[in-house]
């Protein structure tokens, strides 16, 4: 790598260069991720775009004036002092947040090279057109703002917000319900029964953390190895897996762990308390999220957590 400082002016100029091409293709890779469902900020991502190929075509236009033909190959990565970007462009789908800091820190970074490139330069013309792009970088960030503004209409922003809570709703919240309601439920019986045949609080643990555990496992690789996500937008199969696993495995430990109180009578009163706290849980989330009516989430949960918790209650009784 070399230092900025022992960079000639041809060069800084070809490293300009090349930093506005990654920038425009990186905005048009943003744009093209969030266009079907968020239109409206890829439309200013666009506007982004043509700016920086504008800023492109002049910098190759005062480079052919002073240096002629051929551009070297000097690309950020040569280049000391520039921070490692992550490739958030290549991770589909792409989360808009993460976009919007992204091009924040490219438009900061690329506005500090070309101030400290200007600094350094000795002809006239070129650090006239380094200080002018460093100016235009600068107002860039709220060029960005007004193109939202003009754009970004309040139903159109609405519109996205919709987006966005739906992406939330099939990436996070359906994985991590469904394992919350398999953790939760299907436990409920091993734990129960064992607790009610042996009456050993540490034994009704073990059995509730080998459950747990083990659905954990089990739901959080069938989840993982289910459809990638590129047709139904439910986002990366091992995000959704460990989100899964994680909640039924968190499902099935909170009725379990008030097994390790030696008092069997009162471990098993916590236990009940627990599991109406869980099965209470999951109803508001059905309801909050999944927009199922309250009265129906509650019966569903109740009804299929009282069927289970019986048969674990008839079978450690026998």
């Amino acid at each position: 790598m070399k230092n900025f400082e022992t960079l000639s002016e041809r060069e800084v100029l070809g490293l300009a260069i090349s930093l506005e091409e990654e920038d425009e293709r990186v905005y048009a890779d943003f744009s093209e991720g969030l266009r079907q469902d968020y239109p409206a900020t890829a439309s200013v991502l666009d506007a982004m775009r043509a700016e920086e190929s504008g800023h492109r075509r002049r910098l190759i236009e005062l480079y052919r004036q002073k240096f002629g033909e051929h551009i070297p190959l000097i690309r950020r990565q040569d280049v000391r002092g520039f921070v490692q970007r992550k490739a958030v462009w290549l991770v589909h789908p792409l989360r808009l947040e993460e976009v919007r800091k992204q091009a924040s820190a490219i438009e900061v970074e690329t506005r500090r090279f070309y101030e400290r490139a200007a600094s350094r330069a000795q002809d006239a013309s070129i650090r006239q057109l380094l200080d002018d792009l460093a100016q235009e970088e600068r107002s860039h960030e709220y060029r960005a703002q007004e193109l939202a503004e003009e754009k970004l209409r309040a139903d159109v922003r609405e519109d996205e917000e919709k987006a966005r809570r739906r992406l939330f709703v099939l990436q996070v919240i359906q994985p991590g319900l469904a394992g919350l309601m398999d953790g939760s439920v299907s436990t409920l019986a091993p734990v129960f029964a064992a607790a009610l045949a042996t009456k050993n609080t540490w034994d009704a643990f073990l059995v509730g953390m080998a459950a747990s555990l083990g659905a954990g496992i089990s739901m959080g690789f069938a989840e993982a190895l289910s459809d990638d996500g590129s047709l139904t937008g439910r986002g990366h199969p091992w995000a959704r897996g460990l989100i899964e696993g994680a909640m039924t495995t968190l499902g099935g430990i909170g009725h379990t762990l008030p097994f390790l109180i030696p008092n069997f009578r009162l471990a098993l009163t916590i236990a009940v308390i627990v599991v109406l706290a869980e099965l209470g849980t999951i109803t508001w989330v059905r309801h909050r999220y999944m927009e199922t009516p309250a009265l129906a989430a509650a019966m569903q949960v109740i009804l299929g957590g009282a069927l289970v918790f019986i048969t674990g209650i008839l079978i450690g009784s026998s």
